[in-house]
């Protein structure tokens, strides 16, 4: 058994909340970081002790290794959960905090290298007789591999980041002229989100479910399958909603599933919580990769199996055994919806920004995992995600009608929100058929009419309120109190603009600003410039491509003719409505 008094969280947001809930369910000290950007964010008033890593980029803080563990040492930490993202599944910070002599709430660095190397991963999954999507096994050096594939298994294929998952440096392609710029897009991305460029290929199969299984494994050889959860409806190859049991899925099936998740987690020597990840089409599963972390929508598989996850893996670092074993049956159906900080009727555009409103909702089946108040910031440097709203019935049918219930409670005001989204794939005949894809949300989903929201002036109160203001001292965050009058908070009050269907965000058209100009649609960084000032462009020819919160938006021309003026390059932030260039 490991003794473990106090855990560090290296993570921020709602999973840092989450995991601050678990360890103090076990009576533990609770440690949490924090960027400069993050100084009043919500995990850092609910831990015991809070520590600045770093300025604002996440390689400065969230991924900076020596900071995060010169803080444990000061701090006296006994354990560090990585939560999801950032370093949850990066082996040598793994390695790095048992070198310390710290306790890693996580798998062995040996099964986050296997499994974290999407590559290796696939080899591995093949020798524990794990059937995967037909894909290369070296990670691709050119375009031309990826051409090769393509015209030896046919189109659609996939470009995948090697290091990565969630949709990050995933590029699909459907014609041969695509290849060139989606090989170089994936690898940006990948470098970006993983710090790895390699990317590799595989076949995309059209309209098959994305299923994942949730595993978890002790240090005494025991392993438990709880169940599967069906992520299928995504934008952009990020989920949006996800839901256990799977709909449809007949218990011979899952009974196949279980075996194959835990074959390719004894193949891993795994320990603690593991999901994979597999595609379903035409009664078959297709290995895709393994999440050697808490997943986002692990909340599911907690309500309808009555299980703390994180617990788990907290007790499974500690050296104890799993506290259930066999083959736990799931009790009722719940639902995950994201609410993220996007504009569904702009092809989920991000859209960071103050949430000057927030009232989460509450009742019998509804659970909210968040990270955020009224006057949280959504950042465009970290994942645009406000809160998961958790909805749990008897049945399917329940879940679907409490669902309803709870999204329309949900109030949040100075950011554009998923809400009306979910609130549209509720009535979405498909879906409550149980008849989704992968691609039911892109293909057969139009958001255009989807309402945007506004952001309101709260009202102005004369009294004098109390009120809090954020230190620090040695490096340490302490929270000041004093009394003041309550200001009017910032609000644009502007009205919606008029409703019109958006083309794709991949292939975004930009903004003219009049005279010409190309505005930037949202906030972001330059990173790559495909024309120079005095070269002529077509109307909807891509003419720079923009990073926002980490995903590459292409923006196109509005208008044709020759750039007479070009006001950016590439590594310059802009601000939405910055002008990029003039175009006459």
């Amino acid at each position: 058994m490991h003794s473990v008094e106090s855990i560090l969280i290296a993570n921020r947001g709602e999973i840092a909340v989450r995991v601050i809930r678990a360890a103090r369910d076990l009576g533990l000290r609770t440690i949490a970081i924090y960027s400069e950007l993050d100084r009043d964010a919500v995990h850092t008033t609910m831990a015991d002790e809070a520590w600045n890593v770093g300025a604002a980029p996440a390689a400065e803080s969230y991924l900076n290794i020596p900071r995060i563990l010169e803080v444990a040492a000061e701090s006296h930490a006994s354990a560090i959960h990585p939560g999801y993202g950032f370093l949850a599944e990066n082996a040598e910070f793994a390695q790095a905090v048992i070198d310390a002599g710290l306790i890693w709430i996580g798998p062995p660095p040996s099964a986050i290298s296997m499994m974290g190397d999407k590559i290796e991963s696939r080899i591995a999954a093949e020798a524990a007789k794990v059937p995967g999507v037909p894909g290369t096994l070296e990670p691709l050096t050119s375009a031309d591999q990826v051409t090769e594939f393509a015209k030896k298994h046919g189109l659609p294929i996939a470009i995948k980041a090697s290091a990565g998952g969630g949709g990050r440096g995933l590029k699909v392609i459907r014609s041969l002229d695509e290849i060139d710029a989606a090989f170089e897009s994936a690898g940006r991305e990948a470098k970006a989100w993983f710090g790895n460029p390699a990317v590799y290929v595989e076949r995309y199969l059209e309209h098959a479910r994305h299923i994942e299984a949730q595993v978890l494994f002790d240090s005494h050889g025991n392993g438990v399958f709880y169940g599967e959860r069906d992520c299928s409806l995504q934008r952009r190859h990020q989920k949006l909603v996800e839901e256990a049991p799977a709909p449809g899925i007949t218990a011979k099936q899952r009974e196949k599933l279980g075996k194959l998740a835990l074959a390719l987690g004894r193949a891993a020597g795994y320990e603690s919580a593991g999901t994979v990840e597999f595609l379903f089409a035409e009664g078959d599963f297709y290995f895709l990769e393994m999440n050697t972390r808490i997943q986002v929508e692990h909340t599911v598989t907690e309500e309808v199996f009555g299980v703390d996850l994180v617990v788990e893996q907290i007790r499974v670092a500690m050296g104890e055994q799993l506290s259930g074993t066999g083959t736990p049956t799931p009790v009722g159906h719940t639902i995950e919806f994201r609410i993220n900080a996007e504009d569904p009727s702009r092809d989920f555009m991000p859209n960071p920004g103050t949430l000057v409103r927030y009232r989460e909702p509450a009742g019998p089946g509804i659970r909210v995992d968040s990270g955020v108040i009224q006057g949280s910031t959504i950042s465009q440097y970290y994942d645009n995600m406000i809160a998961k709203l958790i909805v749990s019935g008897r049945d399917r049918d329940e879940a679907v009608r409490r669902a309803r219930r709870a999204l329309t409670e949900f109030d949040i005001g100075g950011v554009d929100t998923t809400i009306g989204a979910h609130l549209m794939i509720l009535n979405n005949s498909a879906f409550l058929r149980g008849d989704v894809s992968t691609r039911l949300v892109e293909d057969s989903m139009d958001f255009s009419t989807v309402a945007r929201t506004t952001a309101p002036s709260l009202p102005e109160d004369e009294e004098l309120s109390e009120r809090s203001i954020t230190v620090e001292v040695g490096g340490r965050r302490f929270t000041v109190k004093y009394w003041a009058k309550v200001l009017t908070a910032p609000g644009s009050g502007a009205r919606a603009a008029p409703r019109r269907k958006a083309p794709k965000l991949s292939k975004q058209s930009a903004s003219s600003g009049g005279e010409g100009a190309i505005t930037a649609p949202m906030q972001g960084t330059i990173v790559k410039i495909h024309h120079k000032a005095g070269e002529h462009v077509e109307e909807g020819e891509a003419v720079c491509v923009l990073e926002a919160m980490k995903m590459e938006n292409e923006i196109r021309a509005p208008n044709g003719g020759e750039i007479i003026d070009l006001k950016v390059q590439v590594g310059d932030t802009v601000s939405a409505g910055h002008i990029l260039m003039v175009i006459r």
